[in-house]
């Protein structure tokens, strides 16, 4: 009995052994377990709220065609975009058939008809576009990239029309069923017709006949520190190592990945070399994937939008362009803001670039500076066009941080067709 009782004892104390041994290697009191797969990241201390895809997809003008070479445009966030944007989310789209470009007189479609373009910037897949609009499922260019819709009306005919265009190959595909009368294109174009008129250069872009008024603003800042982006990107904080380059910038590693801070601009890159799966990426998941990521690294700071989807081979990058109120905030040399970009591959981040400012509250101080239109602008346009061909002008933010905070001015954008951008002073 004495001997059955001991071997009972001894049983119990070999488990007690293994069970606290466990907790001792693989737990830490009140945590959860420190072991992880070098893909699962911790989502730390509360930086910025997340948001949805859907809340990142929307054009970045819509274009108003009111009939015999009048034109408006409404920029995101603005009443009348908002409206017939709304609008636009809740009709239907079936039945496309693919058509060549070259078979559909783009000059005179803008001229004469009235009607609603919709520009997507670098373009967007269906299948994410199927989030914002009632796109139906339609195998024929389900795998397409769109970077605009054309809604429009023709003389005489019944029905509305409704194009979609692909950024590959000069391929637009057109919808057999639209669910949209002539009655509610016209009521939509109708809205322009009191805004600013704008003028085409050949169909690349538009060009204010007045002047337009834009609010110059500062703004008070937040900045994240190194520290919140090394708890957030390293799943155990402890093995990383810290580095402090010559020219200030940190480098925070763990032997396989590193996050480079670059306190000056207070800007981050992130990398991670051992994220790159071989096979063949999925455009829509990527950006999916991106957003996730975001969500648990950083957060949103502001209003952003899917600028760039990439697609195709070795192109990876996914990139979110910032805005406030109704206009992007641009790149400026030496002080890199106002965009989030990622490389992912199958779903998995490599690189990681963002700021560490972001927008805390509303202006300290706001006044109206007005951008000049008509001939003044033609005549600035001219000399840049000189250079490279003009394909897009659109008003924007140029920004400057400050003692008071982050400066926001308004300038025209100017994207030229060797790839550069700038701004006109």
């Amino acid at each position: 009995m004495k001997e059955k009782l001991k071997s009972i004892v001894l049983v119990l104390l070999v488990v007690s052994s293994l069970v606290e041994s466990y907790y001792l290697i693989y737990r830490l009191p009140g945590s959860d377990t420190i072991i992880r797969s070098a893909t699962n990241y911790i989502k730390t201390d509360y930086m910025g709220p997340e948001t949805n895809v859907e809340d990142l997809i929307y054009p970045d003008k819509m274009i108003i065609h009111m009939g015999e070479d009048k034109h408006t445009i409404f920029y995101p966030d603005s009443t009348f975009y908002n409206l017939i944007f709304s609008l636009l989310e809740g009709r239907s789209f079936d039945s496309f058939q693919r058509r060549s470009i070259q078979n559909i007189d783009l000059a005179e479609m803008r001229q004469k008809n009235p009607g609603i373009e919709l520009t997507f910037g670098s373009g967007v897949p269906v299948t994410l576009l199927q989030r914002v609009m009632q796109i139906q499922p339609d195998a024929l260019f389900q795998a397409e990239l769109i970077d605009r819709v054309w809604i429009y009306n023709v003389n005489n005919e019944s029905k509305a029309h409704a194009l979609f265009f692909s950024t590959e190959g000069g391929v637009v595909y057109e919808a057999g069923k639209a669910d949209l009368t002539v009655q509610d294109v016209q009521q939509h174009v109708d809205f322009g017709a009191t805004w600013i008129p704008y003028t085409t250069v050949n169909g690349a872009y538009y060009v204010p006949e007045t002047s337009v008024d834009m609010v110059e603003s500062t703004l008070n800042l937040g900045v994240y520190t190194a520290e919140q982006m090394q708890r957030s990107l390293f799943f155990d904080s402890s093995i990383t190592r810290n580095i402090r380059e010559k020219d200030g910038s940190e480098i925070y590693t763990d032997s396989k990945r590193s996050l480079q801070v670059r306190q000056e601009q207070k800007w981050m890159s992130y990398t991670d070399p051992a994220a790159l799966p071989a096979g063949e990426s999925n455009v829509d998941k990527e950006v999916l994937a991106a957003v996730d990521f975001v969500n648990q690294h950083g957060g949103w700071n502001g209003d952003y939008r899917l600028s760039l989807a990439g697609g195709g081979i070795g192109k990876n990058e996914v990139v979110f362009q910032q805005y406030y109120g109704n206009y992007p905030i641009l790149k400026k040399a030496g002080f890199q803001y106002g965009t989030i970009k990622l490389d992912l591959h199958q779903g998995t981040v490599s690189a990681y670039e963002r700021s560490l400012i972001y927008i805390k509250s509303e202006e300290q101080n706001k006044q109206i500076k007005v951008l000049s239109g008509g001939e003044e602008l033609k005549e600035k346009l001219k000399i840049v066009s000189q250079q490279s061909a003009i394909v897009d002008l659109y008003p924007a933010y140029m920004p400057t941080r400050t003692e008071g905070g982050l400066h926001l001015t308004p300038v025209w954008a100017v994207k030229l067709r060797n790839g550069e951008e700038m701004v006109l002073d």
